[in-house]
């Protein structure tokens, strides 16, 4: 490395630093105390309303989008430099919302950064980037449509005399209700079960044929645009609706999902040092049996292993986001630290609960609400099971390759 390289790199991650410290004052500061005044709950707080004042003071100060291309007002981060502003951002509910770095915006910034068209980048990416729109991703379905198997897509997408006519029901569509534009998942060959034949489609929301239904009623409350119920019926849009390649859809899913898996883990990591810290501030002013809670060795158990999951889960991350950042598929890497991280949360927001006692399970402490945000993360972008049978399938893979080879 030349010594004007390693002065580059240094200024880089000065950078980086300073927009995770500064990310953190603005979270703790401003997006913590609305949060804290409403449980949690995002609607109850604004939703919509909420979200434009706390990005355009995000905006003023310097920390919108930064993960989000340079071109477009971002600020570029790599996977590995976004991991730390990321966290702090999470330590509130709102606060990957606040800078524009929420769910599934972000991760449809990644995906239209590297797949969309020079007239779709202008069109949906840069008013994404510079909130000045918000987005969906639709692609689960209601049984026996796609979920944890992509392959049973069934919401169809049929030509017709100047492009193509999309007719189908999707569910659990984050941030649907509100948003501005869809990315659509739809069967354009082949058969529900069948591998390859999807493909993904642009529809600014108020094209005829969309239809948003109701909210899925789910334990979390952060996320502007609820969970809801999408129908498509006889939506028709023109070739250039098409985002990358016909029959692509489902590789142009991998280029969305690994990394958006590792932006979840970022952010809910910091809700989780949030719930680690409330328990830790309490177990030392709290005295029990003579001397204070954080004395007490069972307490010291549950501490020692939430610090010991903190670790690893930061560490597994970086392993992934470097890989990410290389240019490798990073399957492996982003499946074991979704997998781990994911559950590692869970149990430390847990702990942390059960430190509190009854104040865990309380209002008055913000360790049930980010109970009820980190459980569903288990679930969505691939449950446990799931990733543990690709796991367990790539490894057999590799051991089969080595010893015939």
């Amino acid at each position: 490395m030349t010594n004007s390289t390693a002065t580059q790199t240094a200024e880089r991650r000065t950078d980086v630093s300073d927009l995770a410290a500064r990310t953190r004052a603005f979270v703790r500061d401003e997006v913590l105390p609305i949060e804290d005044r409403h449980d949690g709950d995002v609607t109850a707080a604004g939703g919509d309303v909420l979200r434009r004042q706390l990005q355009a003071r995000a905006r003023t100060l310097g920390l919108l989008a930064p993960h989000g291309p340079v071109e477009f007002g971002g600020q570029g981060l790599s996977m590995t430099e976004r991991a730390r502003v990321f966290e702090e951002a999470g330590y509130a509910l709102f606060g990957a919302m606040a800078i524009n770095a929420a769910a599934p915006d972000e991760g449809n910034m990644h995906l239209l950064d590297h797949v969309a068209t020079d007239e779709q980048r202008a069109r949906f990416l840069g008013p994404l980037v510079r909130a000045e729109a918000r987005s969906a991703f639709a692609m689960t379905e209601p049984a026996p449509g796609a979920g944890s198997d992509p392959a049973a897509l069934q919401t169809s997408a049929t030509r017709v005399a100047g492009g193509w006519r999309i007719d189908g029901r999707k569910l659990f569509i984050t941030g649907a209700d509100g948003a501005d534009f869809f990315i659509i998942m739809a069967r354009t060959s082949g058969k529900p079960g069948e591998r390859g034949g999807g493909t993904m489609f642009l529809a600014p929301a108020d094209t005829p044929g969309i239809r948003v239904g109701r909210h899925v009623p789910t334990m979390d409350r952060s996320m502007v645009g609820g969970h809801c119920e999408v129908f498509f019926d006889g939506l028709e849009l023109a070739d250039d609706a098409v985002l990358g390649e016909v029959d692509e859809g489902f590789r142009y899913v991998q280029v969305r999902l690994g990394p958006a898996r590792m932006t979840h883990v970022m952010r809910w990591l910091g809700a989780a040092v949030r719930a680690h810290e409330t328990a830790l501030d309490y177990v030392t002013s709290r005295h029990v049996f003579g001397r204070s809670l954080g004395d007490q060795g069972i307490a010291q158990h549950l501490i020692s292993e939430n610090e010991i999951d903190l670790a690893a889960t930061r560490a597994l991350l970086d392993v992934a986001c470097a890989a990410l950042d290389s240019g490798a598929p990073a399957a492996q890497e982003t499946s074991i630290a979704k997998t781990f991280g994911a559950e590692a949360i869970g149990r430390i927001v847990d702990r942390a609960g059960q430190l509190c006692g009854g104040l865990g399970v309380s209002a008055d402490l913000p360790i049930a609400r980010i109970a009820r945000e980190v459980r569903p993360f288990r679930v969505y972008d691939g449950p446990s099971e799931v990733h543990r049978f690709a796991i367990a399938k790539r490894a057999v893979k590799a051991a089969r390759q080595r010893t015939e080879g």
